[in-house]
């Protein structure tokens, strides 16, 4: 009893040690954030805070991202992680406590018999040799006098948080890439039906132009030119074709699977996304955008590994109290009190020279915390630029397909007048096929705007934090 009195005292010695605390709280840096956005654009709402199912209505999309998320190698591989860092956090909630450990053993010894423990031992137990049986019991605990475990463990527990924020990242950014891969392909179909419109109007032309030249009304310069207009549009087909696969096999990969076909409904004009997000206060960005948060934890782990470099400059005190039973003989092993060893031991390490390693951590951690501060700085700095981009792209993206949507009206009358009056010998061949080509091109061009405005809208609701639930 005497000696678990000890041990009771010198862990309560330690435990009112550990109120001596050197490393700093963390404390969020000045971000000096702007008050609004470069882009004045108006936006409703807080359907920012929305998940992604509300933002993304084709059911096809939508199952897609949900498969990604669930079987993307990448997003696995990072709950990997999370798991491994969550064993890490539950560790050094543990680190307060002491170590037990028991020990047992025997061993039989020959001595020489010129020696002097040879000679007593024969002399006193008769034997040439000797035995040692004990079974120890063995508490160490270091007295977290620097306040090291709480230090640790805000350390394992920003390294966690940092990890779920970067898997929430990762699926944004998944989700993201889904989206675009599935709109791309709807692009690519769009193409795939200019090009086959733009061959069937190329065949009709053709045909009247072949029945002209038989009758030498035309020379063979129109009917090749008006052969290769034909061919500029077929070109289009074996091309829309290969990039249509190869976005079926990337969206495939994303998911997950082999590569394999897509199945798809609808149409860009469709899939267009109704864009009302919150704008605001930029540093609103922090509750919401993953990777911004991300940064901020690192920083609060740099913090607590700062002052965990520093607490190792300090002196440790260490009790490792134990005890035991010792004997010589097998039958007295387990005899009461007589076999009964105790142990009571404190230490005290005050590191003095060390070749100034202690210092150079510290200062090498001192400088990784100021590394942690930038970049926790240049990814907000990153983010508010992100919404701005985003935003005029958006905002241009509108007057560009309202501009192309009025060219495309004009072309499609150009084509459709340049044909009769070429019908009616009033326009030459070649009106023609400028006409066809330039409203072939101008379709294209209305595609890849849809596209850029869809990207726009997607890009913005992940570059306001988006929703990964």
């Amino acid at each position: 009893m005497r000696v678990l009195y000890n041990i009771g005292i010198s862990l309560f010695t330690g435990m009112v040690l550990t109120s001596c605390v050197v490393g700093k709280k963390y404390s969020r840096a000045d971000l000096n954030a702007p008050e609004k956005y470069r882009e004045d654009i108006t936006l409703t709402g807080d359907t920012i805070l929305h998940p992604w199912k509300s933002y993304y209505k084709d059911p096809m999309l939508v199952s897609l991202i949900e498969k990604a998320l669930v079987k993307n190698n990448e997003v696995l591989i990072a709950m990997k992680s999370m798991e491994q860092l969550d064993l890490t956090y539950k560790q050094a909630k543990l680190s307060l406590l002491p170590t037990l450990d028991f020990d047992a053993g025997a061993s039989r010894s020959y001595q020489s018999k010129n020696s002097l423990n040879g000679s007593l031992s024969a002399q006193f137990i008769g034997k040439d040799y000797m035995d040692d049986y004990s079974a120890n019991l063995r508490l160490s605990w270091e007295a977290d006098i620097w306040g090291k475990a709480a230090m640790q463990k805000r350390d394992a527990k920003a390294g966690y948080f940092a990890q779920k924020e970067n898997l929430s990242a990762l699926k944004t950014r998944i989700i993201v890439q889904v989206a675009q891969s599935y709109y791309n392909l709807l692009g690519l179909d769009e193409q795939l039906k200019i090009a086959q419109k733009n061959i069937d109007l190329s065949n009709s032309t053709l045909s009247m132009m072949q029945m002209q030249y038989q009758s030498g009304l035309i020379s063979s310069l129109a009917l090749y030119q008006t052969e290769a207009q034909k061919k500029t549009a077929e070109l289009l087909v074996p091309l829309a074709e290969a990039n249509i696969a190869v976005q079926e096999n990337a969206l495939q990969i994303l998911c997950g699977e082999y590569p394999d076909s897509i199945i798809r409904s609808g149409n860009l004009d469709v899939a267009e996304l109704n864009v009302t997000l919150s704008s605001g206060v930029p540093v609103s960005l922090l509750s919401r955008r993953p990777d911004v948060k991300a940064a901020e934890y690192a920083v609060m782990s740099a913090n607590a590994k700062t002052g965990l470099a520093k607490a190792t400059m300090y002196p440790t005190l260490s009790l490792s109290p134990s005890i035991g039973i010792n004997s010589f003989e097998f039958d007295t092993w387990f005899n009461f009190p007589g076999s009964v060893t105790k142990t009571i031991a404190a230490n005290l390490v005050q590191p003095i020279f060390k070749k100034r390693q202690l210092r150079t951590a510290y200062e090498i951690a001192v400088l990784e915390q100021e590394k942690a501060v930038v970049q926790f700085k240049q990814s907000f700095i990153i983010a508010v630029g992100e919404v701005s981009d985003a935003m005029s792209k958006l905002k241009n993206a509108d007057k560009r397909m309202e501009l192309a949507t009025e060219k495309s009206v004009s072309l499609d009358k150009a084509t459709h007048d340049a044909n009769l009056l070429y019908k009616s010998g009033m326009a030459t061949y070649l009106e023609v096929i400028v006409a066809q080509n330039s409203a072939l091109q101008n379709d294209l061009d209305v595609v890849a705007i849809k596209l850029e405005k869809l990207n726009a809208a997607i890009n913005l609701y992940r570059a306001l934090g988006g929703g990964v639930e």
